[in-house]
């Protein structure tokens, strides 16, 4: 296995950023595999799974790649277990918000096994994975923001100005003024910063970062076509279109934008964060990713589709193809269920409808974006009356809003999609198609097989696809689902 490593070291294999990272013995320096530096001799190199066990191995960040920065592993949303279900949660900044009790409560496991569990595993335990995410934020801020230190310090997550400090010098080896002094474009930046080109109040400038290919046309023209009035709107044309939406945060609301354009010579999406709390940048930012699926890993699942020589010619057309999830998987329930048995355009009026009659309005509005999603809390109590829809659809929609509040169902990024399945099923009005669409969007399963869905259906007859051989398509049918809804031109 190191020996593989190692060769992807050797080659600048930008495959594997975020899938290992290496360190140097001898500078005490660790990279991501694509870091353009001096290929060390093997004998002087240590791998690990992530950036946090290497930091908590006293290795510093490369200030050249900026492993901190890479996208993150495929393999925690291909997984079922507990590791693979923590690493969600921990993305979603579950560790800063309810401490290592929460994230172990919301497993099922005692903190120790949880703990334990992802030591042995990953090297690192849930303090020192979301301390790496605290530092990653951290320095967003610094080079990209005017703000004091101090409010940088807790706008990361950190408990003290102290551990702040402490922090940045141990995993930059820099203090948190030398850090921001080294920001990319040098002085230039500097006086960007410095005029307040890139404020709190004036968004916080990021760069998302993808692995291979992105077919940044298939996501937006899928975002534009479902585009909710009042929380979500596509401006400019095509090529150059930005995707700005609403987002309900834990500590309060967001505008987010996201360009079509990818970065100067790819690798990543540029977004603009507006914070009503800027403490809610980490779950903001792991939210946005989730939308565009940037933590894909489009060679695994090129290798894995084309073994089937239809599919595989199907997805070769498609090399960036990704999978959109969503940022309030709440939202993206009840939006299921309004579309059910309409077409797409009526399933957006009822929806534009919805958020204009309970949805809760911003301050300030911005451009078109008007509100915030209706909470379910709300939703569980409204009459509904307003949307002209039958009674047994209005029943759905209040039971599952029901449902979610109570925590009957739930829908955060770490729970065992098994039982979320069944207890959707479990629900009046909730059918196998409507309960297999959430687990690919709201929970973000690589591996959901829509086999009764009529597009889907539709795009297999016209590429010549056989259903029959899904089975070889995992873990990765989701994404085989989007290529035949793209054959079909009509995205279900």
């Amino acid at each position: 296995m190191d020996d593989r490593r190692y060769e992807a070291v050797r080659s600048r294999d930008a495959r594997f950023d975020g899938e290992f990272f290496f360190a140097v013995t001898t500078t005490g320096i660790y990279c991501r595999p694509s870091c353009p530096a001096v290929t060390p001799r093997q004998r002087n190199v240590r791998f690990f799974p992530t950036a946090a066990a290497a930091q908590g191995a006293g290795f510093r960040a490369c200030r050249r790649c900026r492993p901190d920065a890479v996208p993150g592993s495929a393999a925690w949303n291909v997984r079922a277990d507990v590791v693979g279900r923590a690493m969600r949660l921990i993305g979603d900044g579950i560790v800063d918000r309810e401490g290592v009790a929460g994230l172990a409560a919301r497993l099922g496991y005692s903190a120790r096994q949880v703990q334990r569990q992802l030591n042995a595993e990953l090297g690192a335990g849930p303090i020192a994975l979301a301390r790496a995410q605290r530092a990653h934020t951290a320095r967003v801020l610094l080079q990209t923001t005017g703000m004091q230190a101090a409010g940088i310090a807790f706008a990361a997550g950190f408990a003290s100005v102290r551990q702040f400090n402490d922090t940045v010098r141990e995993i930059y080896a820099m203090t948190p003024t030398e850090l921001r002094a080294a920001r990319p474009g040098g002085a230039r930046s500097a006086a960007a910063v410095a005029e307040g080109a890139a404020s709190p109040a004036s968004g916080i400038p990021l760069r998302l970062a993808y692995r291979g290919a992105y077919d940044t046309r298939q996501v937006f023209d899928r975002l534009e076509r479902r585009a909710l009035h009042g929380i979500e709107e596509v401006t400019g044309p095509a090529g150059s279109r930005t995707y700005r939406r609403t987002l309900r945060l834990p500590g309060g609301h967001a505008v987010a934008e996201v360009s079509e354009a990818v970065g100067k010579g790819g690798g990543w999406l540029e977004c603009r964060l507006h914070l009503s709390e800027l403490r809610d940048l980490t779950t903001a930012t792991q939210r946005v990713r989730r939308l565009f699926d940037l933590d894909a890993d489009p060679y695994a699942v090129a290798e894995r589709l084309g073994a089937d020589p239809a599919m595989g010619a199907l997805a070769a057309l498609r090399p960036g193809l990704r999978a959109p999830g969503t940022v309030d998987p709440h939202e993206t329930a009840v939006r299921a269920v309004l579309g059910q048995q309409v077409t797409l355009a009526a399933g957006r009026r009822l929806g534009a409808a919805l958020v204009a009659a309970y949805g809760t309005p911003l301050p300030v509005p911005s451009g078109g974006l008007t509100h915030l999603f209706p909470t379910v809390d709300t939703l569980a109590g409204a009459s509904l009356s307003e949307l002209g829809m039958p009674g047994a659809r209005r029943d759905t929609v209040r039971g599952l809003a029901a449902a979610l509040a109570d925590g009957t169902v739930a829908l955060d990024p770490g729970v065992d999609r098994d039982a979320t399945e069944k207890a959707l099923l479990a629900l009046r009005g909730i059918g196998p198609w409507t309960a297999g669409y959430l687990r690919m969007r709201a929970l973000g399963d690589p591996d959901v097989l829509l086999e009764d869905d009529v597009a889907a259906r539709a795009g297999a007859a016209r590429a010549g696809v056989s259903l029959q051989e899904a089975e070889a398509w995992r873990p990765w049918r989701t994404y085989a689902v989007h290529h035949l809804w793209s054959a079909e031109q009509t995205v279900s």
